[in-house]
């Protein structure tokens, strides 16, 4: 029982900084700014499913695409923990670089905005990808994988949720706060990345100690 409150917290905690859906903010209501309630609902909805959909499929493929490029966990772990850690250096320091890309024009990246970049790679991006894929092959039988799978629903219902609220959680926030609350994430994310690296690292230095292969 305190292994499946672990691995739940874990999964909620990790998957929830990697989101980031209080960061998307300032950029979700700068874009919507002059859509309707209505609109503005349409646009969360999708993206978080276009999210919700590329999380599940990683997750459930996530063995499949090992075996297929010969990826070790241990050796995703390590990366992932690298990626986390600079990702939470940003927000550290209080940047979000997930912004427009080059080349698009505005009324393309409104059109697009709800699939990408709102869905990917901003709410599900190679930080989010990585960590389920890690925490679906961490996951000791079924019951924590249906774990992983609702905390996936939860985080992204929680995502949407803040989506359709940006303005009014702005307003109440403030700039300042909202520069404090990415920074607290940031730390956290931080964290995490240096147990991920950490628990890759250890499997590798046994097996070179013990000569395993």
């Amino acid at each position: 029982m305190e292994r499946i409150y672990q691995y739940t917290l874990l999964a909620f905690t990790s998957l929830f900084t990697m989101v980031t859906p209080f960061g998307v903010i300032p950029l979700f209501s700068s874009i919507t700014s002059n859509m309707t309630y209505k609109q503005v609902h349409k646009i969360a909805f999708k993206g978080v499913l276009t999210a919700f959909i590329i999380m599940v499929l990683i997750a459930l493929a996530g063995n499949f695409i090992f075996d297929f490029f010969h990826i070790s966990v241990n050796g995703l772990r390590i990366v992932g923990g690298v990626l986390f850690f600079m990702s939470g250096y940003d927000m550290l320091q209080g940047k979000f670089s997930r912004i427009k890309e080059q080349g698009q024009t505005f009324t393309e990246y409104v059109n697009d905005f709800a699939i990408t970049p709102l869905g990917i790679p901003i709410i599900c991006g190679p930080g989010s990808i990585t960590m389920t894929m890690v925490l679906y092959n961490d996951a000791d039988g079924t019951a924590e994988k249906l774990i992983l799978l609702s905390v996936i629903v939860v985080v992204l219902l929680i995502t949407y949720l803040i989506l359709v609220s940006a303005r009014k959680i702005l307003r109440l926030l403030g700039d300042n706060g909202n520069k404090v609350l990415m920074r607290i994430m940031g730390l956290i994310l931080m964290v995490i990345a240096v147990e991920l690296v950490f628990a890759g690292i250890k499997p590798i230095i046994r097996d070179i100690i013990t000569g395993k292969p």
